[in-house]
Protein backbone atom coordinates (compact mmCIF):
# COMPACT_ATOMS: atom_id res chain seq x y z
CA UNK A 1 0.00 0.00 0.00
CA UNK A 2 1.33 3.45 -0.70
CA UNK A 3 2.02 5.32 2.32
CA UNK A 4 0.63 9.03 1.89
CA UNK A 5 2.42 11.78 2.59
CA UNK A 6 3.18 13.48 6.14
CA UNK A 7 1.99 16.89 4.48
CA UNK A 8 -1.22 14.98 3.84
CA UNK A 9 -1.44 13.48 7.24
CA UNK A 10 -1.09 16.00 9.34
CA UNK A 11 -3.58 18.36 8.21
CA UNK A 12 -6.21 15.47 8.74
CA UNK A 13 -4.75 14.93 12.36
CA UNK A 14 -5.32 18.87 13.04
CA UNK A 15 -8.79 18.09 11.87
CA UNK A 16 -9.82 15.48 14.22
CA UNK A 17 -8.68 17.46 16.99
CA UNK A 18 -10.66 20.67 15.82
CA UNK A 19 -13.75 18.43 15.81
CA UNK A 20 -13.04 16.73 19.30
CA UNK A 21 -12.24 20.44 20.91
CA UNK A 22 -15.78 21.69 18.83
CA UNK A 23 -17.82 18.73 20.82
CA UNK A 24 -17.57 20.94 23.86
CA UNK A 25 -19.79 23.43 24.30
CA UNK A 26 -18.49 26.86 26.09
CA UNK A 27 -21.22 28.08 28.47
CA UNK A 28 -19.27 30.52 31.09
CA UNK A 29 -16.34 32.04 32.22
CA UNK A 30 -15.27 33.25 35.73
CA UNK A 31 -12.65 34.15 38.27
CA UNK A 32 -12.96 33.42 41.98
CA UNK A 33 -12.16 33.77 45.35
CA UNK A 34 -12.25 30.71 47.58
CA UNK A 35 -11.96 29.36 51.09
CA UNK A 36 -11.83 25.52 50.40
CA UNK A 37 -12.46 23.21 53.80
CA UNK A 38 -11.39 19.66 53.63
CA UNK A 39 -13.58 17.42 55.84
CA UNK A 40 -14.28 13.66 57.21
CA UNK A 41 -18.08 13.41 57.46
CA UNK A 42 -19.96 10.71 58.65
CA UNK A 43 -19.40 7.72 55.25
CA UNK A 44 -22.84 6.19 55.70
CA UNK A 45 -24.58 10.04 55.76
CA UNK A 46 -22.87 10.76 52.62
CA UNK A 47 -23.57 7.73 50.83
CA UNK A 48 -26.59 8.50 50.33
CA UNK A 49 -26.21 11.21 48.10
CA UNK A 50 -24.62 9.37 45.86
CA UNK A 51 -26.00 7.53 42.69
CA UNK A 52 -26.72 3.98 42.66
CA UNK A 53 -23.49 2.23 41.17
CA UNK A 54 -20.30 5.30 42.60
CA UNK A 55 -18.27 5.25 45.21
CA UNK A 56 -16.26 7.43 47.27
CA UNK A 57 -12.71 7.94 45.64
CA UNK A 58 -10.80 8.86 49.30
CA UNK A 59 -7.07 10.00 49.18
CA UNK A 60 -4.94 7.95 51.19
CA UNK A 61 -1.87 10.03 51.02
CA UNK A 62 -1.02 13.82 50.58
CA UNK A 63 -2.43 16.57 51.49
CA UNK A 64 -6.58 15.63 50.70
CA UNK A 65 -5.43 12.50 52.68
CA UNK A 66 -8.94 10.94 54.03
CA UNK A 67 -11.37 14.20 52.86
CA UNK A 68 -14.34 12.99 51.44
CA UNK A 69 -16.07 15.76 51.34
CA UNK A 70 -15.16 19.82 50.24
CA UNK A 71 -17.27 22.75 51.67
CA UNK A 72 -15.88 25.81 49.15
CA UNK A 73 -17.08 29.25 49.55
CA UNK A 74 -16.79 30.92 46.75
CA UNK A 75 -16.80 34.59 45.63
CA UNK A 76 -17.30 34.72 41.85
CA UNK A 77 -16.41 38.06 41.58
CA UNK A 78 -17.00 37.84 37.40
CA UNK A 79 -19.14 35.81 35.18
CA UNK A 80 -19.38 36.04 31.88
CA UNK A 81 -20.99 34.71 28.60
CA UNK A 82 -19.01 32.68 25.76
CA UNK A 83 -18.88 35.88 24.08
CA UNK A 84 -17.56 37.75 26.98
CA UNK A 85 -20.22 39.86 28.01
CA UNK A 86 -21.80 39.59 31.80
CA UNK A 87 -23.86 36.57 32.44
CA UNK A 88 -27.10 37.14 34.36
CA UNK A 89 -26.16 39.48 37.18
CA UNK A 90 -22.45 38.84 36.40
CA UNK A 91 -21.27 38.16 40.07
CA UNK A 92 -22.35 35.63 42.85
CA UNK A 93 -21.67 33.93 46.48
CA UNK A 94 -22.24 30.88 46.89
CA UNK A 95 -21.14 28.28 48.90
CA UNK A 96 -21.41 24.41 47.96
CA UNK A 97 -20.27 20.87 49.11
CA UNK A 98 -18.44 18.41 46.40
CA UNK A 99 -17.55 15.14 47.43
CA UNK A 100 -14.30 12.99 45.49
CA UNK A 101 -16.24 10.26 43.70
CA UNK A 102 -16.06 7.46 41.61
CA UNK A 103 -18.61 6.70 38.47
CA UNK A 104 -20.34 3.06 37.79
CA UNK A 105 -17.10 3.33 35.18
CA UNK A 106 -14.29 3.76 37.70
CA UNK A 107 -13.38 7.45 36.46
CA UNK A 108 -12.61 10.13 39.25
CA UNK A 109 -15.19 13.02 39.14
CA UNK A 110 -15.96 15.34 42.01
CA UNK A 111 -20.12 15.07 42.90
CA UNK A 112 -21.94 18.32 43.34
CA UNK A 113 -23.81 17.37 46.26
CA UNK A 114 -25.69 20.57 47.61
CA UNK A 115 -25.22 24.15 48.21
CA UNK A 116 -26.26 27.35 49.15
CA UNK A 117 -26.53 30.56 47.04
CA UNK A 118 -26.92 34.27 47.04
CA UNK A 119 -28.81 35.09 43.68
CA UNK A 120 -32.07 33.20 43.65
CA UNK A 121 -31.92 32.73 39.73
CA UNK A 122 -29.17 30.76 40.43
CA UNK A 123 -30.83 27.74 42.41
CA UNK A 124 -31.38 24.81 41.51
CA UNK A 125 -28.45 25.72 39.25
CA UNK A 126 -27.37 23.23 36.04
CA UNK A 127 -26.44 19.93 39.15
CA UNK A 128 -30.04 21.02 40.92
CA UNK A 129 -28.39 20.77 43.89
CA UNK A 130 -28.31 24.77 44.68
CA UNK A 131 -30.91 26.22 47.70
CA UNK A 132 -31.54 29.66 47.03
CA UNK A 133 -30.12 31.61 50.48
CA UNK A 134 -32.61 33.26 52.53
CA UNK A 135 -29.52 34.75 54.24
CA UNK A 136 -26.21 35.62 53.07
CA UNK A 137 -23.27 37.40 54.60
CA UNK A 138 -20.10 37.90 53.38
CA UNK A 139 -16.92 39.89 55.01
CA UNK A 140 -13.29 39.91 53.62
CA UNK A 141 -10.80 42.31 55.01
CA UNK A 142 -7.06 42.63 54.69
CA UNK A 143 -4.45 45.13 56.78
CA UNK A 144 -0.85 45.36 57.07
CA UNK A 145 1.52 46.40 58.84
CA UNK A 146 4.83 48.35 58.69
CA UNK A 147 6.85 45.08 58.36
CA UNK A 148 4.47 43.39 55.53
CA UNK A 149 2.70 41.34 57.77
CA UNK A 150 -0.80 41.07 56.46
CA UNK A 151 -3.44 39.92 58.28
CA UNK A 152 -6.76 38.39 56.26
CA UNK A 153 -10.08 38.00 57.57
CA UNK A 154 -13.42 36.12 56.44
CA UNK A 155 -16.73 35.73 57.78
CA UNK A 156 -19.38 33.63 55.44
CA UNK A 157 -22.74 33.02 56.33
CA UNK A 158 -25.35 31.16 54.10
CA UNK A 159 -29.05 29.70 55.09
CA UNK A 160 -31.96 28.36 53.47
CA UNK A 161 -35.58 28.33 54.38
CA UNK A 162 -35.40 24.58 54.83
CA UNK A 163 -32.92 25.01 57.19
CA UNK A 164 -29.63 24.07 55.92
CA UNK A 165 -26.78 26.55 57.69
CA UNK A 166 -23.15 27.05 56.35
CA UNK A 167 -21.05 29.46 58.41
CA UNK A 168 -17.27 29.65 58.73
CA UNK A 169 -14.85 32.63 60.28
CA UNK A 170 -11.21 32.01 59.77
CA UNK A 171 -8.94 34.78 60.95
CA UNK A 172 -5.26 33.81 59.11
CA UNK A 173 -1.84 34.94 58.18
CA UNK A 174 -1.68 35.30 54.47
CA UNK A 175 0.96 34.21 52.30
CA UNK A 176 2.17 33.97 48.62
CA UNK A 177 0.47 30.84 47.16
CA UNK A 178 1.72 28.62 44.59
CA UNK A 179 0.14 28.61 41.08
CA UNK A 180 -0.95 25.72 39.76
CA UNK A 181 -1.01 24.73 35.91
CA UNK A 182 -4.19 24.54 33.80
CA UNK A 183 -6.29 21.59 34.59
CA UNK A 184 -9.59 20.24 33.70
CA UNK A 185 -12.19 18.69 36.36
CA UNK A 186 -15.42 17.01 36.09
CA UNK A 187 -18.09 18.11 37.84
CA UNK A 188 -21.21 15.43 37.92
CA UNK A 189 -24.78 16.19 39.32
CA UNK A 190 -25.84 13.72 42.30
CA UNK A 191 -29.37 14.53 41.25
CA UNK A 192 -28.77 13.88 37.14
CA UNK A 193 -25.61 11.82 37.41
CA UNK A 194 -25.75 12.00 33.56
CA UNK A 195 -24.97 15.21 33.34
CA UNK A 196 -21.65 17.23 34.14
CA UNK A 197 -19.71 19.87 33.19
CA UNK A 198 -15.91 20.56 32.15
CA UNK A 199 -14.00 23.17 34.25
CA UNK A 200 -10.94 24.33 32.84
CA UNK A 201 -8.83 25.60 35.46
CA UNK A 202 -6.05 27.32 37.14
CA UNK A 203 -5.69 28.63 40.41
CA UNK A 204 -3.19 30.39 42.85
CA UNK A 205 -3.49 28.20 46.48
CA UNK A 206 -2.37 28.53 49.55
CA UNK A 207 -2.58 25.86 52.19
CA UNK A 208 -2.68 27.68 55.73
CA UNK A 209 -3.05 24.17 57.86
CA UNK A 210 -3.22 20.76 56.81
CA UNK A 211 -3.30 18.02 59.51
CA UNK A 212 -1.17 15.14 57.40
CA UNK A 213 1.52 17.59 55.33
CA UNK A 214 1.77 19.80 58.35
CA UNK A 215 3.05 23.21 56.73
CA UNK A 216 2.84 26.10 59.61
CA UNK A 217 0.01 26.81 60.64
CA UNK A 218 -1.07 30.46 59.76
CA UNK A 219 -4.42 30.07 61.12
CA UNK A 220 -5.21 32.69 64.28
CA UNK A 221 -8.73 31.51 64.81
CA UNK A 222 -11.15 29.67 63.13
CA UNK A 223 -15.03 28.54 63.82
CA UNK A 224 -17.09 26.40 61.48
CA UNK A 225 -20.85 26.01 61.92
CA UNK A 226 -22.55 23.94 59.50
CA UNK A 227 -25.79 21.55 60.27
CA UNK A 228 -29.71 22.19 59.71
CA UNK A 229 -32.46 20.19 56.93
CA UNK A 230 -30.94 17.81 54.45
CA UNK A 231 -27.15 18.72 55.87
CA UNK A 232 -28.05 17.47 59.19
CA UNK A 233 -26.61 14.21 59.21
CA UNK A 234 -23.94 15.11 57.53
CA UNK A 235 -22.46 17.59 60.27
CA UNK A 236 -23.62 15.74 63.57
CA UNK A 237 -20.69 16.90 65.14
CA UNK A 238 -18.56 14.14 64.50
CA UNK A 239 -16.68 16.24 61.34
CA UNK A 240 -13.43 16.99 61.16
CA UNK A 241 -11.51 19.66 59.41
CA UNK A 242 -8.60 18.07 57.39
CA UNK A 243 -7.54 21.01 55.86
CA UNK A 244 -7.45 24.67 55.51
CA UNK A 245 -7.07 26.38 51.95
CA UNK A 246 -7.05 29.94 50.48
CA UNK A 247 -7.72 30.18 46.80
CA UNK A 248 -6.23 33.54 46.07
CA UNK A 249 -8.13 33.33 42.62
CA UNK A 250 -9.21 31.23 40.30
CA UNK A 251 -9.67 31.41 36.69
CA UNK A 252 -12.01 28.83 34.92
CA UNK A 253 -13.71 27.93 31.67
CA UNK A 254 -16.58 25.93 31.75
CA UNK A 255 -17.96 23.51 29.16
CA UNK A 256 -20.76 20.86 28.18
CA UNK A 257 -20.20 17.88 26.40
Amino acid sequence: MKKRPVCFLLPTLLFGMLLSASAETLVERSVEARFQIDLKVPEAALKLFLPEGWTLNVATQGPAKDANLRLIFTDRLSINGPEGKPLGKGSNRIAYLAAPAKDASGNNVQLMIGGITGDPDDAPGPFGAYLPASRQDVHRTSTSDSAGLTIDTQDWIFEAKSGEHLEMHIKFEKAVGNRTNPADAKFYSAKNPTFYQISHQQQVLDILKNVTTNPPDRVKEFSLKAQGGSYAKLFDGTEKVLSWDNILWIDRSVSTP
